[in-house]
């Protein structure tokens, strides 16, 4: 483990097999990006779970990986130039992991940026507005007499539903015929919202029909059954 040892992390989660990536995380739709990624590339890694109600994620072992206290985080033994590497925020590690394993990221300079913008959008919309939406309908929002808040975020909410429906309307994932990364940083977001949050009925789910058939797609995949359950919690 000469090559980790250094990093305080894997004093608190140690390494089993420390040449594989090493993943700390939940199964949230945050979390799951990338344990989905690792399934479906098949890269080599190890799970270690943050407990939240452990508050593991303000522990300073935790924060010395990824700075935001947020998980996901990964610590690659094997990184560029064979160094280690640690990253955070799911969107930089599914890039990553992209450009690694050589899968999932379409092909040419135009591909990658078009992928890249529609991971920038659930990074930038789809995650907040849906995140907000779930505290005010499903979390201590509920008990807000002014509704005003909650239905500000809805209105967002189905807003970006739309543009996603829009993009979806003629072609089965996000960049056309091929499933790519883009799907794995939003669909996580979109199954729960209308299964955790139970707030489909809401944002009128069934008006969006190419977002509900690709998310059954995406649902069905064996890498992402997977994936929605990595690590397992304790």
């Amino acid at each position: 483990m000469a090559k980790l040892s250094s990093f305080p992390i894997t004093q608190k989660w140690p390494a089993q097999h420390p040449d594989r990536i090493q993943l700390y995380s939940l199964p949230t739709p945050n979390g799951v990006k990338v344990s989905i990624m690792l399934e479906e590339v098949k890269l080599p890694y190890e799970a270690h779970l943050v407990s939240f109600e452990k508050n593991d994620q303000m522990s300073p072992e935790f924060i010395s990986l990824s700075a935001n206290n947020k998980i996901p985080a990964i610590l690659d033994p094997n990184g560029p130039n064979g160094k280690p590497l640690a990253l955070f925020e799911s969107g930089a590690i599914l890039v990553y992991l992209a450009a690694k394993s050589g899968r999932l990221m379409p092909n040419g300079t135009a591909g990658k940026y078009e992928a890249l913008q529609w991971v920038m959008f659930q990074m930038g919309g789809i995650g907040p507005m849906f995140g907000q939406l779930g505290f005010f309908h499903k979390f201590a929002g509920k008990d807000f007499e002014d509704k005003r808040p909650r239905d500000r975020y809805v209105a967002e909410s189905k807003r970006l539903l739309g543009v996603l429906d829009k993009r979806l309307a003629d072609q089965a994932w996000i960049m056309g015929k091929n499933y790519s990364i883009a799907d794995i940083a939003t669909f996580p977001w979109v199954r729960n919202l209308v299964g955790f949050y139970g707030a489909g009925e809401l944002v009128e789910f069934d008006s969006f029909p190419h977002v509900k058939r690709a998310l059954d797609a995406f649902v069905a995949r064996p890498a992402v059954v997977r994936g929605l359950n990595i690590p397992k919690r304790g």
